[in-house]
């Protein structure tokens, strides 16, 4: 498994290749080894969505901090996953019935349940916090959002550290965003299931250089699993969910950690190609990557 590790990473670039040079933000350099991703920053230690939590991962490590985007009453953009505010504070209903001021009166819950003092953050919050550190930031949940975060990252100068994602065909994309497509790092959402999941993947590598491609899978059979080389010939990351096994095929974040198995988790993801790896288990993650 180690020398199969080490031939991909001989073989692929990892980074925002389709990118301009960065004037903005940190230069976060194509690193040649695995990338690990913060599924919701470092919740485990901290609430989910919070600044804590990612400034959490970002001290632990790790390349990329996952978040989700939401939209108040009044138009701004805010960090929630969920469409009510029930789960993860104690606010109730939903973010859009409230106006800024009036949300961020609410309190996080963390892991357990428990509530503490830390607020649900603005888009435009976070990206300060993370501004110049080097980690970059996965806009989940934004593509309804596309312009309003555009705007947000130009004004905080963090416009190079941010990765725009959807599931949206590439004929659709441009369609509704064709005027960022130049400006933005941009990831495509591929479900290997789908009978067209590789004609999807040959359409964005024709017409542009994505940061990566997010490859979910509920079976491990498919044939862009088999041979992934024709993504990394174009380097371009491959960018795959360790967090639970309906994503991965079964080859998650639990069999690692809790099993002891990484050979048929985290090292599988690797040796199919996974450039990139996101994780509920970010402190373990980097650990054992860094012990390879």
């Amino acid at each position: 498994m180690i020398k199969l590790y080490s031939l991909l990473l001989l073989c692929v670039s990892y980074g925002p290749s389709a990118a301009p040079a960065a004037t903005e933000g940190p230069q976060l350099a194509a690193k040649q080894r695995v990338q690990v991703a913060a599924h919701r920053g470092d919740w485990r230690d901290a609430p989910e969505n919070s600044v804590r939590a990612f400034l959490d991962a970002a001290g632990l490590g790790v390349d990329i901090v996952e978040l989700d985007l939401n939209k108040t009453k009044d138009g701004e953009i805010v960090i929630l996953h969920d469409q009510t505010l029930d789960r993860t504070s104690n606010g109730k209903g939903r973010p859009a019935d409230y106006m800024l001021a009036e949300l961020q009166q609410f309190r996080l819950k963390d892991g357990l349940g428990v509530l503490t003092n830390n607020r649900i953050p603005t888009l435009r919050e976070v990206m300060i916090a993370l501004r110049g550190k080097p980690v970059m930031v996965n806009l989940d949940k934004s593509y309804d959002y596309y312009r309003e975060a555009y705007a947000i990252l130009k004004e905080t100068h963090t416009l190079r550290q941010a990765i725009f994602k959807s599931d949206a065909d590439y004929t659709d994309l441009q369609a509704k965003y064709g005027d960022l497509l130049d400006s933005i790092i941009y990831m495509p959402v591929v479900y290997l299931d789908k009978p067209l999941a590789r004609a999807k993947i040959d359409a964005f590598l024709q017409h542009m250089t994505p940061y990566a491609f997010e490859l979910i899978f509920q079976k491990d059979t498919s044939s862009v699993l088999l041979d992934t080389r024709f993504i990394h010939d174009h380097h371009v990351g491959i960018w795959i969910n360790a967090l639970w096994p309906s994503l991965n095929g079964g080859h998650c974040d639990d069999m690692a950690v809790e099993d002891g198995n990484t050979r048929d988790s985290w090292d599988w993801l690797i040796a199919h190609g996974a450039t990139i790896i996101q994780t509920d288990r970010p402190r373990e993650l980097v650990q054992y990557l860094r012990r390879k």
